[in-house]
């Protein structure tokens, strides 16, 4: 049948329509063949399906929950017991803490996968990222990332140390840190410091007080030994609102191993090192009513020439020598072991001394060949004089770097 122009349209425009009509038609055809997604079985409509389940599973989200505290954007965050991580409906895989520099934050992830907790405290007046990662129970993965900044402190404390950076010391030398503040968070302070050793040994902290931790390990250092400390202080809460303001590693290493032992009767002074005995040297100690300190010592100082004043170990007016040579300290308290040119025949005679130890010296130490002299020349700090056979006790762990008086045991206690 043929069909005329339809009326009141011109031929031209009939033809526009018709073409319109024509590439109408073609597009669902496209469309109906593109949605079909041309598979083998796409035109009879036989397939079974589990591409399209396949693809629709992967494409949901995790159903894992990732929750960081401080919130994202946080400022003055504490700098212990603040940060934590976690995840409900999965586990965490994953969990990133940085600082600026690009330091991490060493944690731990709990077995169960629901936790993460740091393993040290954080630094003050820094700002941290954080990147946590998770997995539900289908294995789809969830990410977090957030940021947070730790408090700048209004009060502060640093440790002073012995022995510094560098240096080589004997077998006696403890790791001794003095804070500027007491100290009433000893754990965190100590877990702060770090010590390693090669060859490995175990070292333990020990408080005097609550200004000062001392450590070593049970027995002398051996010789060569190399000591690292790690001085995390900076950000650790040492007591209410004063934290640490450092961060500093220290090395040193042992010498050889020298240990001299004064005995108080027989007035001699057997001086051994790395176990072979090397000189026998005669002294004098503190003559009766003044004894010298029983005990283990550790050289803490050495001074080529020092001023004696009895007025500031309480013996006022009893002397004041202005120019006593090769003197080391043994104790805080002002027992030394030194040269001594005006004790005539004393050395290996007699007692004569207000609590030291004496070696026989001359006058401004000129004479190397004087056993003060040499014994000076031939020690170094760190190393261990033992004192036996005195009427006096034995000197407190406490009175200088002498925490050797004390028994492993109580020293870890």
């Amino acid at each position: 049948m043929n069909v005329g122009p339809i009326r009141g349209a011109s031929v031209d425009a009939w033809r526009r329509g018709g073409r319109k009509l024509a590439a109408l038609a073609l597009g669902v055809m496209l469309a109906v063949t593109a949605c079909g997604g041309g598979g083998k079985d796409s035109g009879s409509g036989k397939g079974d399906g589990k591409g399209r389940d396949s693809s629709a599973a992967q494409s949901k989200q995790s159903e894992a929950v990732i929750a960081i505290a401080p919130e994202d954007g946080a400022k003055s965050v504490g700098t212990s017991g603040v940060l934590k991580v976690g995840a409900t409906r999965g586990k965490l895989t994953e969990v990133v803490v940085k600082d600026p520099d690009g330091e991490r934050i060493e944690g731990e992830i709990s077995g169960d996968g629901a936790t993460w907790t740091p393993s040290t405290h954080l630094a003050a007046s820094t700002r941290y990222t954080v990147h946590a990662v998770a997995k539900d129970s289908e294995g789809r993965t969830a990410a977090e990332d957030s940021g947070f900044t730790t408090l700048t402190p209004r009060n502060t404390f640093i440790g002073s140390f012995t022995p510094e950076d560098g240096s080589k010391v004997g077998v006696g030398m403890p790791f001794s840190v003095r804070f500027t503040r007491g100290i009433t968070n000893p754990d965190d302070v100590e877990k702060a410091i770090r010590i390693t050793t090669e060859p490995a040994v175990e070292v333990e902290g020990h408080w005097f007080g609550n200004d000062r931790l001392d450590f070593r390990p049970e027995k002398y250092w051996k010789a060569g030994t190399k000591v690292t400390v790690d001085l995390n202080l900076d950000g650790v809460e040492g007591r209410p609102g004063v934290y640490g303001e450092q961060d500093k590693r220290i090395s040193f290493t042992i010498g050889r191993s020298q240990v001299s032992v004064v005995d108080a009767k027989k007035l001699t002074m057997k001086v051994t090192r790395d176990g072979k005995l090397v000189k026998t040297v005669p002294v004098t100690t503190g003559a009766p009513g003044y004894e010298t300190w029983n005990g283990q010592m550790v050289i803490s100082e050495k001074l080529t020439v020092t001023r004696m004043n009895g007025d500031t170990v309480g013996y006022g007016g009893e002397y004041d020598i202005k120019d006593v040579p090769h003197a080391m300290r043994l104790s805080t308290s002002g027992t030394f072991i030194h040269g001594n040119y005006w004790g005539g025949d004393a050395f290996g005679n007699r007692n004569a001394s207000h609590g030291c130890v004496g070696l026989r010296d001359v006058r401004g130490g000129w004479d190397k060949k004087a056993p003060a002299a040499w014994f000076f020349d031939n020690s170094m700090l760190g190393d261990v004089v033992i004192v036996k056979n005195s009427d006096d006790a034995t000197i407190a762990p406490d009175n200088g770097l002498n925490g050797w008086n004390m028994s492993w045991e109580e020293w870890k206690a």
